[in-house]
């Protein structure tokens, strides 16, 4: 009878868990964001709290949305998809917003995309985004973000 307890306590932490990342998900500060001549309305996700979460469990986002993951300092970043339901593009991103590499992302796997050199940032949007407004590698993010650190 415990041990049923004891799991039963472990499964309710574990939901309110699960529930308040997916709340603090969709609660973050936003950002403006533009890649050429379209606009990207972003979620910032700065905290380590926030990155782990990311975007895990989103069953659907906006086109025109996406995440941006800020790190302290520029370093090899690696993502994985095991909680992700969403199909996502990672656009590994330099200081000055060059993209550095862009990466396709499976949904539930935890196969890694890293950075091809370090980066401070990651923009994540729906996959194909990228593809379908020919925006590849080397091209620049605009954003006062990117421009408190040119």
């Amino acid at each position: 009878m415990f041990q049923r307890f004891v799991a039963l306590i472990a499964l309710s932490a574990s939901l309110m868990t699960l529930a308040h990342g997916q709340e603090a998900q969709t609660n973050l500060q936003r950002v403006k964001l533009s890649a050429g001549m379209y606009q990207i309305d972003a979620q910032v996700a700065q905290t380590p709290e926030q990155r782990q979460v990311g975007l895990m469990f989103r069953k659907e986002m906006p086109q025109t949305e996406g995440m941006i993951f800020v790190f302290e300092q520029p370093a090899t970043q690696c993502f994985w998809m095991k909680n992700t339901l969403l199909p996502l593009t990672a656009a590994f991103v330099a200081d000055d917003g060059r993209i550095v590499n862009l990466a396709d992302m499976k949904p539930l796997t935890e196969e890694s995309h890293c950075s091809e050199e370090p980066v401070r940032f990651v923009l994540e949007m729906n996959q194909g985004w990228f593809a379908k407004k020919n925006i590849k590698k080397g091209a620049k993010l605009g954003g006062d973000l990117f421009a408190a650190r040119r």
